[in-house]
C-alpha cells in the first residue's frame, strides 16, 4: 500500500500498478484518506475508517478532478472530526438515500388523492405539467422555501393566473403535509408555508337580465346538441353547478315533492335543490333513453357529457353574449331570485353555499331590491 502526501502533483502522477485492477494511495497526513487509482484510468478519493462496531467503512468523497486536492483534504479532515465525535458518514449517506425524490413521493401523493378527490384529474394535471418538471428529481428534504418562492414568482411571470399559481402552491404544499403525516425520513417542514402571496380576486360576476336570458334560451334551442336547451334551462332555474347537473340521475329527482337530491356536492355533503313549477315543466320535456339512469346524458354514449364547451360557445355567440361563462348561469339564477325579493339566506340555501361569505357576493343585488322597495314606498306617499 503506497503511502505519500496526497497533493496536486502526487495525485496527478498516481497510476494503477501494472497487472493490478486498482492501487490504493494512502495519505501520510490525514488518517484514512485514500486515492484509488484503477486500471481503467479512473481515480477516486475515499475516506476509510472504523465505525462504532469496529467494521471497516468507506465513504466516497469525489472522483479525481471534481474538487481540488486542497478541497478534498479539507473535506476529509471534516469527516475525520465528525467520526471522532461519534458520527458515521456511511449512516448519514444511507439516511439521505432513504429520502425520496419529489417524483417518487408524488406517486404516493397521487395514489392517495385518487381515493377521495373528485378533482383528481386536475391535481394530476397540475402536478404533471408544473410541479414534476421542476422538482421531480430533487430530494424532498433539499427543497427550500426560497427556491419555492422564486419558482412561484416565475410561474406568475409566465402569464399564469394568480388563482392557478395558488392552486399549484396548494397541491405542492399538500405533498409536504402528507410527507410529515406519513413520517417520511427527514421531512419536518412544508417549504410552501409562509411564502407571501398576492391577493387573488376571482370575483367575476356576470348576471343575465331577462332579455338576455330569453335570447340565450332561443339560441340553445337551435343547438346541434339536443340536450343543451335542457341543461341551460335547468341551470337557470335551479342555480346548480354544471357538474352537478351533468351527473344528475333520474332516481334523485322527486317530481311530486319538487326536489332534486344531489348526493355529493362540492362541500362533500348531500343537499336538496328545490324545483320550481317551471323546472318541473322543463323536466317533463326531457327525453328518456330506455334504462339509462342519467338525467341529461350524451345521446351517443348514454354517459354524462365530459364537456359541452363547443356547443355552449356556439350558442352563446349566437345569442350575442360574448364572454358569458356557463358558470355565470348560476350567478344569474341567484340574481333573478334576489331581484324577486328572496333574502340572501334563502338564496344561499338554494345554491348550497357552505357559509354566508359565498352568498355575500350577491349583497349588492339585495340592496338594489331593497332600494326599489323604499323608492316604491316613497312614491306611494308622494302620490297621496
Amino acid at each position: 500500500m503506497p503511502k505519500l502526501k496526497l497533493d496536486n502533483s502526487n495525485a496527478l502522477l498516481a497510476q494503477c500498478d501494472e497487472g493490478k485492477r486498482k492501487t490504493d494511495y494512502w495519505d501520510t497526513h490525514i488518517r484514512g484518506l485514500v486515492l484509488e487509482a484503477r486500471s481503467t484510468g479512473g481515480k477516486t478519493f475515499y475516506l476509510r475508517y472504523q465505525d462504532k462496531g469496529d467494521r471497516q467503512r468507506q465513504h466516497k468523497i469525489c472522483a479525481y478532478g471534481d474538487l481540488s486536492v486542497a478541497e478534498v483534504r479539507k473535506e476529509a479532515q471534516r469527516l475525520r472530526s465528525e467520526i471522532v465525535l461519534g458520527g458515521d458518514p456511511a449512516v448519514e449517506k444511507a439516511d439521505v438515500k432513504a429520502v425520496p425524490t419529489y417524483g417518487e413521493f408524488a406517486v404516493r401523493h397521487l395514489a392517495h388523492a385518487k381515493t377521495y378527490q373528485r378533482s383528481y384529474d386536475t391535481t394530476e394535471m397540475y402536478m404533471r405539467r408544473h410541479i414534476l418538471p421542476r422538482w421531480g428529481k430533487q430530494r424532498v428534504t433539499a427543497i427550500t422555501k426560497a427556491e419555492v418562492a422564486q419558482w412561484l414568482a416565475e410561474k406568475t411571470g409566465e402569464g399564469l393566473a394568480l388563482a392557478t399559481v395558488e392552486k399549484i402552491r396548494v397541491i405542492f404544499g399538500r405533498s409536504f403535509s402528507l410527507a410529515i403525516e406519513w413520517e417520511v425520513p427527514g421531512v419536518t417542514r412544508d417549504p410552501t408555508v409562509g411564502i407571501k402571496r398576492p391577493p387573488i380576486n376571482n370575483a367575476r360576476n356576470r348576471y343575465l337580465n331577462p332579455a338576455e336570458a330569453k335570447r340565450l334560451r332561443e339560441a340553445v334551442a337551435r343547438s346541434r346538441n339536443t340536450q343543451l336547451k335542457y341543461i341551460v334551462g335547468l341551470l337557470l332555474l335551479t342555480g346548480a353547478r354544471v357538474s352537478e347537473l351533468l351527473n344528475a340521475e333520474w332516481r334523485h329527482i322527486d317530481l311530486e315533492g319538487q326536489a332534486w337530491l344531489i348526493p355529493t356536492s362540492k362541500t362533500g355533503k348531500p343537499r336538496h335543490v328545490p324545483l320550481s313549477g317551471a323546472a318541473i315543466d322543463l323536466l317533463g320535456q326531457v327525453p328518456r333513453f330506455g334504462s339509462c339512469p342519467y338525467l341529461l346524458p350524451n345521446p351517443a354514449t348514454l354517459k354524462p357529457f365530459t364537456e359541452i364547451k363547443h356547443a355552449w360557445q356556439a350558442a352563446r355567440d349566437r345569442a350575442v353574449l360574448p364572454g358569458l361563462r356557463i358558470h355565470d348561469l348560476r350567478h344569474s339564477a341567484a340574481s333573478f331570485m334576489i331581484n324577486a325579493g328572496v333574502d340572501l339566506f334563502a338564496v344561499g340555501r338554494v345554491l348550497g353555499h357552505a357559509d354566508h361569505k359565498s352568498t355575500m357576493r350577491y349583497s349588492h343585488l339585495a340592496n338594489d331590491t331593497l332600494l326599489a322597495a323604499v323608492e316604491a314606498g316613497a312614491a306611494k306617499q308622494v302620490s297621496v
